[in-house]
């Protein structure tokens, strides 16, 4: 964070930088789980990008709370998000007949 501009930065093994992208919320956890990074705000949004374009690959979905903790599943088949007030949501990846 660098004058209330929040950036996500992308760099290879050796170094190399690849790319940055300019984030609105500021990051209070992520996980980078096989191809895509899933990240969680103070601003409460927990977020899903691609790992090599850092693009959005769904929309953020809305917790209205600020997050706390963000963990996958072995399985990649849930998100567990920890929000302030103590809750634990449960969030399923996938087509809506998979999950």
């Amino acid at each position: 964070s660098i004058q209330d501009k929040n950036a996500l930065h992308l760099y290879s093994v050796n170094g190399k930088y690849l790319g940055s992208e300019t984030l609105k919320e500021e990051v209070s956890d992520m996980c980078v789980t096989g191809e895509h990074i899933v990240m969680g705000s103070l601003q409460g949004f927990l977020s899903i990008r691609d790992l090599y374009s850092l693009s959005l690959s769904i929309s953020p979905l809305a917790m209205r709370l600020p997050i706390h903790c963000i963990s996958v599943t072995k399985e990649y088949s849930h998100i567990l998000v920890g929000l302030e007030d103590g809750k634990l949501i449960i969030v399923g990846v996938g087509k809506p007949a998979e999950v």
